[in-house]
């Protein structure tokens, strides 16, 4: 019996797009629709793919809003780690974060939102997926900003009677209550100066 030589497998066709840049793209459309605002049509002229090139890259609209999501989540989280580092004064740091939320509030930008306290409110309490990573970073914002203010009250930059913890959980109050008062379009003056008045009850 004569066998025949094995063919080797052929290899899907290589993808020919920027899987990130893709995303980013979704993202923006996700940011600026909402996620039920948003229907495929949009999503395929965002990216430039093909209805066919979306679903086997991504699997569908709802993998790829998490996948955005997760890259809008995780750029914030960096942003907040170059504010707070710990080389740098923890109160200044602290200015740094709240100031940067102030200045994404105001404005033209401002009146965009922010994509997590939007999808917060869209899609938290009915999809777990969803709901899991916001409650995440909630977590880890909490975290980060209750360190700095751990180091800021060794150093003796704090108010005696501010308990780090529970600042932390007002700042995220007041830094996520601005982006959804940024939907009026407040001025920039305005909004830092809810920021400065707000340090000047933490701060000695």
């Amino acid at each position: 019996m004569v066998q025949r030589a094995s063919l080797p497998l052929r290899r899907g066709r290589p993808r020919t797009f920027d899987l990130e840049a893709a995303v980013e793209r979704a993202m923006n459309v996700f940011w600026s629709r909402g996620y039920h605002g948003t229907a495929l049509p949009d999503l395929l002229r965002a990216t430039k793919l093909s209805r066919g090139s979306l679903y086997a890259a991504f699997g569908g609209k709802h993998a790829l809003f998490l996948r955005a999501f997760d890259r809008y989540i995780a750029e914030a989280l960096v942003r907040m780690d170059v504010e707070l580092h710990p080389r740098r004064k923890p109160v200044a740091g602290l200015r740094a974060c709240l100031s940067g939320y102030a200045e994404r509030t105001s404005g033209v930008g401002g009146k965009r939102g922010c994509l997590l306290v939007a999808t917060a409110m869209e899609l938290a309490g009915h999809d777990p997926q969803v709901e899991r990573r916001v409650s995440a970073f909630f977590e880890a914002m909490e975290t980060r900003l209750a360190g700095a203010l751990s180091r800021a009250k060794a150093e003796g930059e704090l108010a005696d009677s501010v308990e780090p913890a529970t600042a932390a959980r007002l700042l995220i109050c007041v830094a996520e209550g601005m982006r959804v008062m940024g939907k009026t379009v407040p001025d920039r003056a305005t909004t830092q100066a809810t920021v400065d008045a707000l340090f000047d009850q933490l701060t000695k």
